[in-house]
């Protein structure tokens, strides 16, 4: 995912040269591409995230178009305040990258693990969210954030866990995809990098339901789960985020309308993360690999 978002800049910077990549003073290896090629297009700007957004704000009511890149304990989380005033409040395009959402840095603790960005961006007015699974879906993503004319956060969880497509999106909407049906009449919506473990369950017959990966969790429209929704009696949502205010949360809320769907919350419980240690590691004491999300499912079901 990581290559697909190096390779979509370099491209997007090529055909608008008005784009500019800000990065707070990381993230160089990623971005060697775009300094060989467009050395003038990649900003610096030094440990310093929230005077970073401010740059961007005014690159954006310029006319320039900035992507603005971070770890997601930062961006969005570090720099909160500055994305909904300098951005949100003025409608200025944008588009945020959160790399290494969830408990991606797993060694380094906490302080650098993200399990509450999409939750904290979710109230705030005029920005979409996107939780890509792998690197086609990033794509899509990529091109649907940058045709809009308002702010964008682009959330990137754990590169390298397999690709969920084997070829590019050809239609990309808000609406949630459909990966595997067999006439369930249970269903699981996942999103970023839960998706691949939810399929597995699904293709190996160790759960029976239909899964969906929901790259879109916040757009300027109301997003609309009904038409999925109505046909299932149970449905669980997996994601390595806060079961609190995240896909979860948005699920139950049409769930509850329609009032015909029992629905089951996955995620990071309301907890810091206890050791430090491997991703894997980490996935395992959050309840999120695969093993468990079957015990789980199942239990439920």
């Amino acid at each position: 995912m990581r290559n697909a978002f190096s390779n979509c800049l370099v491209d997007l910077v090529k055909k608008n040269p008005n784009t500019y990549l800000l990065s707070g003073d990381h993230g160089y290896a990623l971005f060697d591409l775009l300094r060989k090629e467009r050395p003038d297009h990649f900003i610096n700007a030094g440990v310093a995230e929230q005077n970073m957004i401010g740059v961007g704000a005014g690159l954006s009511k310029l006319g320039f178009y900035p992507v603005i890149y971070g770890l997601s304990a930062f961006v969005p989380i570090r720099v909160l305040e500055q994305i909904k005033i300098d951005f949100c409040y003025e409608n200025l395009p944008g588009l945020f990258i959160g790399d290494g959402a969830g408990v991606v840095y797993s060694h380094l603790g906490t302080s650098h693990q993200s399990t509450e960005d999409i939750s904290a961006l979710k109230a705030v007015p005029s920005i979409s969210i996107l939780s890509p699974c792998d690197a086609y879906e990033f794509n899509a993503c990529f091109n649907w954030a940058t045709q809009q004319k308002s702010p964008v956060y682009l959330r990137m969880g754990k590169d390298e866990l397999g690709s969920v497509y084997k070829s590019p999106l050809s239609d990309f909407d808000a609406n949630p995809i459909s990966l595997f049906r067999n006439m369930n009449k249970v269903a699981i919506y996942a999103t970023g990098s839960m998706v691949r473990s939810c399929l597995d369950l699904a293709e190996q017959g160790r759960v029976k339901a239909d899964v969906y990966s929901v790259p879109v969790l916040k757009g300027l429209k109301k997003l609309n789960f009904f038409e999925s929704l109505k046909m299932y009696s149970k449905v669980v949502t997996v994601e390595e985020h806060s079961i609190f205010g995240g896909l979860g949360d948005l699920i139950a809320a049409d769930a509850a309308e329609l009032g015909t769907v029992k629905v089951k919350k996955i995620g990071i419980e309301d907890q810091f993360s206890k050791f430090c240690g491997t991703y894997k590691y980490l996935i395992q004491e959050h309840g999120l690999d695969v093993d468990s999300l079957e015990r789980k499912i199942k239990d439920w079901i």
